[in-house]
């Protein structure tokens, strides 16, 4: 089953990272991710079905416009395969349980807020507001279908702490912290709550700041950034959140024997 269930995860990663091709595009613009359908922006044509098959069309156009081959940024079919990879890993981490679906939409949003954070600094509350909730309840429905209720407390533990800690940050060091930021970090918290509890929380937070600390360093050090420069910290935060959920476990493991704690 679970060379199936990987094959089947990593099909829908494909389907769901064309979509998440539109939303990275519509969603900072403010544009309704529904209407109109996707279309050429220099030609105006319709994207029609044959030319929207992810990574396939893309290859078989040679990644420009059927109509008046403009170029069609290698993004897309890179977002593609890598929400393919993705969503292949969290089948193989979850497994067949009631949990995979919230933690596919874990994913989803995780690598969606990765790419439009580092392209516009901002992380958009049309994605946390709605999402966050809608994580919540998948755990929910998880939790209970699964007979284990009490899974959610550490879950809601984990969100509010993700999202308390960071807001402290952000009220303490603003020019270092974002509110999306601390909205993002509220549903890392949710979801590896559920998971693992808050050692799982402390590991992925800590993983988004240790990779974004010595990427920030790497910069500077090789002046592609300034010191003053402001880095978005939301790929780095995506990035620990995606490390603690598929390697926490023997990640937290190694660490308390290496303490003589295990």
């Amino acid at each position: 089953m679970e060379p199936a269930l990987v094959a089947l995860c990593a099909l829908l990663g494909l389907v769901f990272g064309s979509f998440a091709n539109v939303v990275i595009h519509r969603v900072p613009a403010g544009e309704s991710i529904v209407r109109p359908p996707s279309a050429c922006p220099r030609c105006g044509n319709a994207i029609a079905p044959r030319d929207n098959i992810p990574v396939v069309s893309w290859l078989l156009l040679r990644g420009r416009c059927r109509h008046c081959r403009e170029p069609i940024p290698g993004r897309y079919p890179a977002v593609e395969i890598a929400m393919a990879a993705l969503f292949a890993a969290v089948g193989w981490r979850v497994g067949l349980d009631w949990a995979l679906p919230a933690f596919l939409l874990f994913a989803w949003l995780l690598a969606v807020v990765a790419v439009i954070d580092a392209q516009t600094r901002k992380i958009p509350n049309r994605l946390t507001y709605p999402l966050t909730p809608a994580l919540a309840v998948l755990l929910a429905v998880a939790a209970v279908a699964s007979g284990q209720p009490g899974r959610l407390v550490p879950a809601l533990v984990g969100g509010v702490a993700g999202f308390g800690a960071l807001l402290l940050l952000a009220i303490v060091q603003p020019r270092g912290m974002g509110i999306g930021d601390v909205k993002l970090a509220g549903f890392i918290g949710l979801g590896l709550g559920y998971l693992g509890g808050w050692p799982l929380v402390l590991l992925g937070l800590f993983g988004g700041f240790l990779l974004g600390g010595v990427v920030a360093v790497t910069l500077v050090a090789t002046r592609l950034r300034r010191r003053r420069d402001l880095i978005p910290f939301g790929p780095y935060l995506s990035a620990g959140a995606v490390v603690a959920l598929l390697f926490g476990e023997p990640i937290i493991d190694a660490y308390l024997r290496s303490m003589g704690l295990r």
